[in-house]
């Protein structure tokens, strides 16, 4: 696994141990930053089940200004800080939490975390992905900028709705076993 693009290119990551993380592929994540490349530069990026961190370490590379990524592994997250450390990241653009998805979503709103741009949510094909979602469906001026996007990895049978709460799917993309469903405010105006 390697950073594709940007500063920290052609930097090797290491491997989770476990089987029970599945990484994003260099494929797809490629695919999800060239989608991305337009409104990349300086945002604050959330790499939710962030396993390796090679989603928020790209988008860094790429030109993010600050990536938080959230993962429920102790262990996991130990990885995670020694990828940012091998690839030389700067801590003040970076954190790091040990928490479930959704409990991390509802303490950001408690601490008053400031919103993101960007929000990869990336949990195990296996897991329920709608509280979560529904969550931020229904509170996305706590947790979304503006014009904040969520991005969601699933396996291509799992369905995702169309709407959730104030997000609208406004794209998805398949490849191989993975999909990238794309939500965005529906009424920014309204939010």
């Amino acid at each position: 696994m390697r950073i594709i693009a940007g500063n920290y290119r052609g930097r090797h990551l290491k491997s989770p141990p476990s089987l029970d993380v599945r990484p994003t592929s260099d494929r797809l994540r490629e695919t999800l930053f060239n989608i991305l490349a337009p409104r990349i530069n300086e945002v604050r990026f959330l790499d939710l089940c962030a396993g390796s961190g090679a989603v928020g370490i790209e988008a860094l590379s790429r030109g993010a200004s600050h990536a938080t990524f959230v993962d429920k592994s102790r262990k996991i997250c130990g990885l995670i800080e020694a990828n940012l450390d091998l690839c030389r990241v700067p801590e003040d653009q970076t954190e790091v939490f040990n928490s479930e998805a959704l409990e991390f979503l509802h303490q950001s709103e408690s601490r008053q975390l400031t919103p993101w741009d960007i929000v990869y949510f990336d949990p195990p094909y296996q897991e329920n992905y709608l509280r979560v979602l529904e969550y931020v469906g229904a509170n996305p001026s706590k947790l979304l900028t503006e014009t904040g996007i969520v991005i969601v990895e699933h396996y291509h049978k799992n369905q995702l709705p169309e709407e959730i709460g104030k997000l609208t799917r406004t794209r998805l993309l398949k490849q191989g076993d993975a999909t990238l469903s794309f939500y965005e405010l529906a009424n920014p105006l309204v939010a």
